[in-house]
């Protein structure tokens, strides 16, 4: 016959009814601190994919939507270029560019060498003529623009010779914005809308040029620096990316005719090789006069 268990104190009960409540308090923290766990993760997982999504957009932006054709600023050339003239820049008739339609290079070598599009020796009595491919993001190009510029700025001046610019754009691929076609898009804002002020704004690119391989200068910067040299209200044309396919027509200039490197310069249709003659002036002195 079973017997039955002992009747609990009083005191028994109530230490028991202690303990659930300490177990049942216990659990509730547990379940607290967990879900307490997962909404700042949440949060966290949220402000991640968030920050993916913008920068996604970002290099979208940057890298995937532009144009293959569109609008040539004024005074930029059939092919890609601004040319500096002692009356300023050389006026151009309105046209649009497209990376489908790359003119044909000047002239290809038995050696596989390519000449590009427009580069020839000048006619005897006109002034010379110099082409330099650069890139705003390139510090050799700075370099050079620092040593050799006011030679260039001589020469444009007395009419002895013109300096045509083609701004390739090939450092983006060590940006993380696309510095060098946005810094090209500026250039060809100022060249558009305030012509008089594109070779100032390009000194003072060159002298501002970010550290190769960041993010470059940001859009409200190069609008800055365009006003301070002497172009104000092209901020707009600078964010809007305006003539971002110019730019892009232009680098494809550049691959195409597989110049290489930058800065590229002739000097009367010569090619100046900088590790068989270190001295710019000298080579272009001699091209000019030949």
């Amino acid at each position: 016959m079973a017997q039955n268990a002992p009747r609990a104190t009083k005191a028994e009960r109530t230490a028991a009814a202690r303990e659930k409540a300490r177990q049942m308090r216990e659990a509730q923290q547990r379940r607290e601190k967990r879900n307490s766990l997962l909404l700042r993760w949440g949060i966290v997982g949220a402000v991640v994919a968030i920050i993916v999504v913008v920068a996604l957009i970002v290099v979208s932006g940057n890298r995937g939507s532009i144009p293959d054709a569109g609008p040539a600023p004024q005074h930029g050339n059939v092919n890609g270029g601004f040319v500096l003239t002692k009356d300023g820049l050389q006026d151009t008739q309105a046209h649009t560019v497209d990376v489908g339609k790359i003119p044909a290079p000047a002239a290809t070598g038995s050696d596989g060498s390519i000449v590009p599009a427009g580069v020839k020796a000048a006619a005897k009595g006109q002034p010379a003529q110099i082409v330099v491919y650069a890139d705003m993001g390139c510090p050799i190009c700075k370099d050079f623009e620092a040593q050799y510029s006011g030679y260039l700025n001589g020469l444009v001046e007395s009419g002895k010779a013109t300096v045509e610019y083609r701004l390739a754009t090939f450092l983006d691929r060590v940006s993380t914005t696309n510095y060098s076609s946005r810094a090209a898009n500026a250039m060809a804002c100022v060249a558009d809308e305030k012509p008089e002020a594109f070779n100032t704004y390009l000194t003072q690119l060159f002298a501002q040029q970010p550290e190769e391989g960041g993010p470059g200068l940001d859009n409200a910067t190069l609008a800055r620096i365009a006003e301070s040299a002497g172009a104000p209200g092209v901020s707009s044309c600078i964010e809007d990316g305006k003539f971002r396919p110019w730019a892009k027509f232009t680098n494809e200039t550049f691959n195409k005719y597989q110049v290489g490197g930058t800065p590229t310069v002739y000097v009367q249709g010569k090619l100046w090789d900088g590790a068989k003659q270190p001295d710019f002036k000298a080579f272009a002195d001699a091209a000019i006069k030949g």
